[in-house]
């Protein structure tokens, strides 16, 4: 019998009410409903942590920090490597759970999963590479630059890919030796963290090194303001992120914001045209638009915007919106009727303000039909703000330079990406673009785990995780010098 055996998914009697504390021992004084986006019924319950709570449980976290940091790579690793056989062995129900709690399609629930075991095999690799340099200095004196773990990392994730962008940060960070204090969306608290924590307690993480906590604003603010917490990471909206950043500010702390902003796609006039409009629907609707690096703009050449248009409309009009763990739909419902609301909001407002709607803004239930606008400029709101839902926002250019200046009217984006025969001149574009990644041939939404993922101004405040980026995001630089002696000083 192995350890994955030990986990039955199905029960969420162990989180109800309760704070993941190393153990499920420690209760929340007020719990609320999970609630499945499709169905509007209750899949559990979750409990929902106060400031006191958080201040504790990071408390916890910082009490076991130092013995998980001095214990050997290897043993870190072959966790990590544990935890990754969990994922992938529970691999169907994890992917169900997943899709319900977000209201996302089988297939996008089975690939948080899939991307789940990537990403904790890759952190199993951190713990064995060089962590530091030797510097130059001068003779009798060996200087070392060493990378060393924050401490305790505040991760604060997402309702949209609630395992994923939780994960990204939980795996690296414990891999190099931080404790963790996750908290996850209250609306998506198994996806975004009670799987996890049942995840890593059956692979062996020692008791205290990873809390995990939803709740709301109260929580998240205590995990950022605490003196024990030296980093924070963030997945979130551009306001949020503002008022944690001016908060990590004030209290001198690290910080890595991932926030969105307005992506570009944009398609030139020799693109091929069937295969730009699959592109541009599945990056503008998958997971109805709630995807950071959505391809909400894009921006077609004027020449070709007729026929772009009817391609995306044709789709449009038949793709099948409903229950996504039904696996007879391509979108599900939005998260939360608030969500849907601002989303609706933004669709009509563009439209009075001269755009042209030429399918979908309309919804039944939560399930918003996937929208297509054209005539779309700076000024009106689906073009100013990140819409986050199933809109694809038609925008036409004349010349390349016009291109990217209508791409670059934002304050920086994660994501871009432009489409052409030509591939020297959509590079020449793409070098040109205010983003922090940027797909020549292809649509917005990608990442491989391997790469380093973030954006510049409204897409975060110019970091990255991921691959090459994450010791440098979950480490510090200290500097240790070493003679054989105490030299003679004048004084």
């Amino acid at each position: 019998m192995g350890v994955a055996e030990h986990i039955n998914w199905a029960d969420a009697a162990c989180w109800n009410g309760t704070a993941f504390d190393g153990g499920w021992s420690t209760r929340l004084a007020v719990s609320q409903d999970v609630v499945e986006p499709a169905t509007g019924q209750p899949l559990w319950r979750t409990g929902v942590a106060s400031g006191a709570d958080m201040s504790a449980a990071i408390g916890r976290a910082h009490a076991a920090q130092a013995a998980w940091a001095a214990t050997p790579p290897r043993d870190r690793a072959a966790i990590l490597l544990k935890a990754a056989a969990l994922f992938e062995q529970h691999f169907d129900e994890l992917a169900l759970m997943i899709a319900r709690e977000t209201g996302g399609i089988i297939p996008k629930g089975q690939h948080e999963v899939r991307e789940a075991v990537v990403l904790c095999r890759l952190a199993a690799a951190l713990p064995m590479q060089a962590q530091g340099q030797v510097l130059p200095s001068t003779p009798g004196r060996l200087s070392i630059a060493r990378r060393v773990p924050h401490g305790v990392v505040g991760v604060i994730s997402p309702f949209n890919f609630p395992l994923i962008l939780s994960l990204r940060s939980v795996a690296p960070a414990l891999a190099l030796g931080n404790a963790v204090v996750l908290k996850p969306d209250v609306r998506t608290p198994a996806s975004g963290g009670f799987i996890i924590a049942r995840v890593f307690q059956e692979a062996g993480l020692p008791a205290g090194v990873l809390q995990v906590l939803p709740g709301h604003a109260e929580a998240g603010e205590a995990l950022v303001i605490d003196p024990k917490v030296p980093m924070i990471a963030f997945t979130g909206s551009p306001g949020v992120g503002r008022r944690i950043g001016e908060l990590a500010g004030k209290h001198l702390k690290k910080v890595s914001l991932e926030l969105g902003g307005a992506n570009n796609l944009i398609v030139l006039e020799d693109a091929d045209l069937d295969a730009a409009a699959s592109a541009a629907a599945f990056g503008a609707w998958f997971h109805q638009g709630q995807i950071c690096m959505a391809s909400n703009r894009v921006l077609v050449h004027a020449s070709i915007a007729d026929s772009l248009k009817a391609r995306l409309v044709g789709k449009a009009t038949h793709l099948p919106v409903g229950d996504g763990a039904s696996g007879q739909v391509a979108l599900g419902p939005l998260i939360d009727q608030k969500q849907l609301s601002h989303f609706d909001a933004v669709v009509q407002d563009t439209v009075k303000q001269g755009a042209t709607l030429e399918a979908g803004g309309t919804h039944e239930g939560l399930c918003y039909k996937p929208t297509v606008l054209s005539g779309v400029k700076p000024g009106m709101r689906s073009f100013d703000e990140e819409p986050f839902g199933p809109v694809v926002n038609l925008v036409t250019f004349g010349s390349d330079d016009e291109a990217v200046a209508l791409a670059n009217t934002s304050q920086g984006g994660l994501a871009a990406a432009v489409i052409s025969r030509d591939v020297g001149r959509a590079m020449a574009i793409g070098e040109r673009l205010n983003a922090g990644m940027v797909h020549i041939n292809d649509q917005t939404v990608n990442d491989d785990c391997t790469n380093p993922f973030g954006g510049p101004g409204l897409g975060g405040n110019g970091s990255a995780v991921g691959g090459p980026a994450d010791i440098d995001e979950y480490t510090r630089w200290q500097w240790w010098t070493v003679k054989a002696a105490l030299p003679q000083y004048p004084f």
